[in-house]
C-alpha cells in the first residue's frame, strides 16, 4: 500500500461516517507531517448548513491546528472530487496537494466541469492526484444512492439528493 492509499483509506474512514449518519459520503483528511490534523465528512444534511462539506470541516480543522489560514506542507485527501466551493477554499488556503479518489460528474472543480484548481488565471495551484482508492469511493457513492433510490421509490418521491 502506497502512503497516497494509506491517508485516503483514513478519508475513505470518514465518509463512511457520512454513509451511517444518511449524508452523502464524502470524506477528508489533512496530512501534515505524516500526521492527520484535519479530517471531516459531509454533514450538510444533519446541521442543516451547505457548506458542511468534508473538505469545509477538515481544512478548518487544520487551520486551527497551524494556527494558520495557510496550509503550507499540507496535503488533502478526499474521497470524490471537489466540488467549486471547496475547490476555492482549497486554492485560498495553498494546500500544496489536492489527492482524491474519484471524478465527480455532476459538480466536479478540479477537471470535470471546471478546473479551479488548475486555473493559471489565479494566484496558486496545487499539484492534483487522482485515482486513488477510486473504486472503494465509487461502491460507497453508488451503495448510498442506490439506497435513497429504493427508499424513494417506496415513498412514491423523486429520490434525488445533491452531493
Amino acid at each position: 500500500m502506497t502512503p497516497h492509499e494509506h491517508w485516503m483509506r483514513q478519508a475513505l474512514r470518514e465518509a463512511q461516517q457520512a454513509y451511517e449518519q444518511d449524508e452523502v459520503p464524502v470524506g477528508a483528511v489533512v496530512v501534515f507531517e505524516n500526521r492527520i490534523i484535519g479530517k471531516g465528512y459531509n454533514q450538510m444534511e444533519r446541521l442543516q448548513d451547505p457548506t458542511a462539506h468534508a473538505e469545509m470541516i477538515a481544512l478548518t480543522a487544520a487551520a486551527n491546528y497551524l494556527h494558520s489560514r495557510r496550509l503550507e506542507g499540507c496535503t488533502l485527501y478526499v474521497t470524490l472530487e471537489p466540488c467549486p466551493m471547496c475547490a476555492g477554499a482549497i486554492v485560498l488556503a495553498r494546500v500544496p496537494t489536492l489527492v482524491f479518489a474519484t471524478f465527480d460528474p455532476k459538480a466536479g472543480a478540479c477537471g470535470t466541469l471546471f478546473n479551479i484548481v488548475e486555473d493559471k488565471r489565479l494566484n496558486y495551484s496545487p499539484h492534483v492526484i487522482t485515482g486513488v482508492c477510486d473504486r472503494a469511493s465509487e461502491q460507497l457513492l453508488k451503495g448510498f444512492f442506490g439506497r435513497v433510490r429504493t427508499i424513494a421509490q417506496k415513498r412514491g418521491t423523486s429520490g434525488q439528493t445533491s452531493a
